[in-house]
């Protein structure tokens, strides 16, 4: 059997510019990436404003693993790009994912660290994802589908995912997980060894 291949991990940053700062910020970030681009296990990053006068930006960068981001994370070379932002910017929000868990966290509580944060195993977040996804795509193609029969295949497959996608995002699978939060969020058990 070989070695457990590590998942990347993507970092999600909330930071709050100072008004009078936008265009030192966007020099920042790029030189941060820069910085980045020379380090093992950088995928990529990027960011936005929230709106074209927002004091809020959303920057995120990916690494191959844990190990490699740690790498990067405890670097000499970022602690000082880190503090050379300090009057530019203040973090407000800092989230490690390796996957969807974006769907199962706790929404509206910003004070929440991710070691606070229970993810479920994945096998919870594909039965929060199956819940829902089936009877609203049996419902779809038992409507849908009628009326596309002389469509070509792949333009009534792309219609009803254009259609089921927003409504799963946006309303089945927020309400899912809201119902299953118990469930979702119980830590999981630690076995011990014999």
């Amino acid at each position: 059997m070989g070695m457990p291949q590590a998942n990347p991990i993507t970092v999600s940053i909330t930071r709050t510019v100072l008004p009078e700062h936008h265009r030192r910020f966007n020099a920042w970030v790029q030189a941060g990436q820069e910085l980045a681009r020379e380090w093992n296990g950088y995928l990529g990053s990027g960011w936005i404003r929230t709106a074209p006068d927002s004091n809020e930006w959303h920057v995120l960068y990916r690494f191959s693993s844990e190990k490699t981001l740690a790498a990067w994370d405890e670097s000499e070379e970022r602690s000082w790009w880190i503090d050379s932002a300090a009057e530019l910017v203040e973090i407000t929000k800092v989230e490690h994912r390796t996957g969807i868990e974006g769907w199962f966290e706790q929404h509206g509580d910003t004070q929440l660290t991710v070691t606070e944060t229970v993810v479920p195993p994945r096998w919870k977040q594909a039965v929060s994802i199956f819940l829902p996804f089936f009877p609203l795509s049996l419902l779809s193609n038992l409507l849908l589908m009628p009326l596309l029969a002389d469509w070509p295949l792949v333009l009534a497959v792309l219609l009803n995912i254009a259609i089921l996608t927003p409504l799963m995002t946006y309303i089945f699978l927020p309400v899912t997980t809201q119902l299953l939060r118990g469930w979702l969020q119980k830590p999981r058990r630690v076995k011990r060894r014999k």
